[in-house]
């Protein structure tokens, strides 16, 4: 139902919201900027809705899609017909940019959707550069959102839809700079991971977002390159992460479920229903941002080593 503009106190509302993220992620990319200093600037054409996509275009693209499953990069869904209109593209050109992306996920292309062929090389630019630094991706992309936000005032539920994840972050108390950033980059991932697997736990089936985990495969302090990135991820029902996180459970090279012996051999009922059908059994594969294979055995490598302990 379309809501109309909101009130004058609930714009208030938001601009206080979107305050403590704009000052923190503007601190984050001064210290980051090219020339010491200066924080870096959107250009004035930077979201131009003639010529060619530009890259802060391209990157609030990708970093929509990265966050929505693949069933939903529609140019009828309303969060792409209002990103397509706070990034001055039209809801067609948007979904098909969407698109272009998933010919680029080999995920997507083994699976036989494999999208439309023609990504430009500033696409693949794009991937490429967020693929080697997704922390910088989601903290520049929360930075430009607000940006186009604090330009753009919200007309109706559709803009909701855009702002969801900018109201989702509890800013209670949360003055510091790394507090502000660490939350974010948990939601990228969180969300990333989720839309991945379908918003289902890939061992048990579990759907309720309430009980899923978006579950490292190497922990968050161990691998910094990969904190955010959605291959180093699992989508995982809270117990299930929790036997993943301690080493009861693996992967074998072809994503089936290993138990340590701990688990087979337990004597507890309630385990023996909750892991013993796993063993061999396949995981349910990524829609996209398949599980790396090389993560999977580092992670495969320390439960072995356990095991023999």
């Amino acid at each position: 139902m379309i809501r109309g503009r909101p009130s004058s106190s609930r714009r208030a509302q938001l601009c206080q919201r979107l305050t403590p993220l704009h000052t923190a992620l503007h601190q984050k990319l001064k210290t980051e900027a090219h020339v010491s200093g200066d924080a870096p600037t959107i250009p004035p054409n930077a979201f131009s809705g003639a010529g060619n996509w530009t890259r802060e275009q391209l990157k609030l693209a990708f970093h929509f899609y990265c966050q929505t499953p693949f069933g939903k990069l529609d140019s009828r869904n309303r969060k792409v017909i209002e990103l397509a209109r706070l990034i001055g593209r039209t809801p067609g050109a948007l979904a098909m940019k969407l698109v272009n992306f998933a010919s680029l996920d080999p995920a997507i292309a083994a699976s036989g959707r494999a999208g439309l062929s023609n990504a430009s090389h500033l696409d693949r630019a794009v991937w490429d550069e967020f693929h080697a630094d997704w922390e910088g991706l989601a903290l520049e992309c929360a930075q430009l959102v607000h940006d186009l936000l604090r330009d753009h005032e919200p007309t109706d539920d559709a803009m909701d839809a855009v702002v969801e994840q900018a109201e989702q972050i509890d800013y209670a108390g949360q003055t510091r700079t790394a507090m502000v950033q660490q939350r974010i980059k948990q939601q990228f991932f969180r969300r990333a991971v989720l839309s991945s697997y379908r918003g289902r736990c890939c061992m048990s089936g579990v759907s309720d977002p309430r009980l899923l985990i978006a579950s490292h495969i190497v922990p968050w302090r161990e691998d910094k390159a990969h904190r955010l990135n959605p291959s180093n991820g699992l989508c995982l029902s809270a117990i299930h992460d929790r036997a993943f996180d301690q080493r009861l459970i693996t992967l074998s090279d072809d994503l089936r479920v290993m138990l340590s012996k701990s688990l087979r051999t337990t004597e507890n009922e309630y385990l023996k229903l909750t892991f013993q059908p796993l063993e061999g059994q396949r995981i349910q594969a990524a829609e996209r941002f398949a599980a790396d294979h090389r993560l999977i055995a580092r992670h495969r490598e320390l439960f072995l080593q356990e095991e023999d302990a």
